[in-house]
């Protein structure tokens, strides 16, 4: 794949959103798709609601058109995680082998992995990616798929799979 990869990062947290913290985890994504080409197109914080999500989904997918989406956060047990909720109602296909990765390569570190309950999906031309919301999570996480997101899009666009 030539040329730069347009990423939009999109964080779900109230915390964030109200100010109340500073959003580690965006930034972090940010930096990390440098290494593969990738430039922020968009970045965005939200509450953890449904509406909210999908509002910044469907902007980035279907009007700035990017090629990857990544969230961070949302992805817990709790009532307010809703991100892989909101990933759902948006995507047409889902791709169950990225976060079978990210949560194999995080089982070798912590049982925890085991409880994230990020997808990732496609929508038109954009691959959505579902991050835990930790700083060290995200590194993992992504760290893990993060040399497949070239191929992934070739693959999209119609090239060799």
């Amino acid at each position: 794949m030539s040329g730069s990869i347009s990423i939009a990062v999109l964080t779900s947290s109230d915390r964030c959103a109200r100010g109340e913290t500073t959003d580690e985890s965006g930034k972090l994504i940010s930096e990390m798709v440098k290494t593969i080409g990738g430039r922020t197109a968009a970045y965005d914080i939200v509450p953890d609601e449904i509406p909210a999500i999908k509002d910044k989904l469907l902007h980035y997918c279907d009007v700035l058109k990017v090629s990857v989406v990544i969230t961070t956060g949302g992805t817990g047990f709790s009532g307010r995680d809703v991100t892989p909720e909101a990933t759902g109602a948006v995507i047409e296909k889902v791709i169950p082998g990225l976060p079978e990765l990210m949560r194999t390569e995080g089982l070798k570190k912590t049982k925890k992995a085991a409880l994230s309950r990020g997808i990732c999906g496609i929508r038109k031309d954009t691959i959505i990616i579902n991050l835990p919301g930790s700083p060290k999570a995200v590194k993992e996480s992504l760290g893990a798929i993060l040399d497949l997101i070239p191929h992934s899009l070739e693959m999209l666009k119609g090239g060799r799979h």
